[in-house]
């Protein structure tokens, strides 16, 4: 059984990857069990640096495999905010504090007006691993969809009440979708099925070597 370190503190995030992660022999820890007080400033520019430097760090940290995933959402009428910045968005305006519920209302403000065709939107997801041989892998998958008038559904976690996949009339938020709805169309869910086959070869590739 291999260890992986997940490069996140995030509950739904971590649930996430320990259930697409199911059929493979690893078992999935948070760093909260290995190194909480590890803070990984993420100072990249796109998903893909700042995954690989929360997964760079931990691995180096712990000796272990670690992967992380930065994703966030994309508003095309918001000029592509918040972007990489979506986990923190508006803090220069609701505080540090905020909660994903205000991090909603900002943007369901900022949206006030524009008609459904124009409030597409997309989420993306960069997984990045880190061996502590120095390999790496990376993952990125992409969910297009749309910003909806109002937030819908109990399930899920960040900006999922407000992201509707599908057309108007029948679009259902990433909210309203079981788990195993959500994991088949978003943008995580398609990264994490890329890096299952990724990892999956890696340890077929290993074992051979071993032998």
């Amino acid at each position: 059984m291999i260890t992986l370190v997940a490069a996140t503190r995030n509950k739904g995030k971590l649930a996430e990857f320990c259930r697409i992660l199911e059929h493979l022999p690893v078992r999935v820890v948070s760093q909260f069990d290995c190194c909480p007080d590890l803070e990984v400033e993420e100072t990249g520019t796109t998903f893909a640096e700042n995954a690989y430097l929360k997964a760079a760090a931990i691995c180096q940290a712990t000796g272990e495999i670690a992967f992380a995933d930065d994703s966030g959402l994309c508003i095309d009428a918001l000029g592509g905010e918040p972007g990489v910045y979506t986990a923190r968005y508006g803090a220069d305006v609701l505080g540090a504090h905020a909660t994903d519920d205000d991090r909603m209302d900002l943007v369901l403000q900022k949206l006030q007006g524009i008609p459904w065709e124009k409030r597409t939107a997309r989420f993306v997801s960069v997984i990045s691993c880190v061996f502590p041989d120095g390999t790496k892998l990376s993952c990125e998958g992409v969910c297009e969809g749309h910003i909806g008038f109002e937030k819908r559904g109990e399930g899920g976690f960040g900006y999922d009440p407000i992201f509707y996949v599908g057309e108007q009339q029948q679009a259902l938020s990433f909210a309203q979708m079981t788990a195993a709805q959500k994991d088949g169309l978003s943008h995580r869910g398609k990264a994490m099925a890329l890096f299952e086959q990724q990892l999956a070869m890696k340890m077929q590739n290993t074992d051979s070597e071993r032998r």
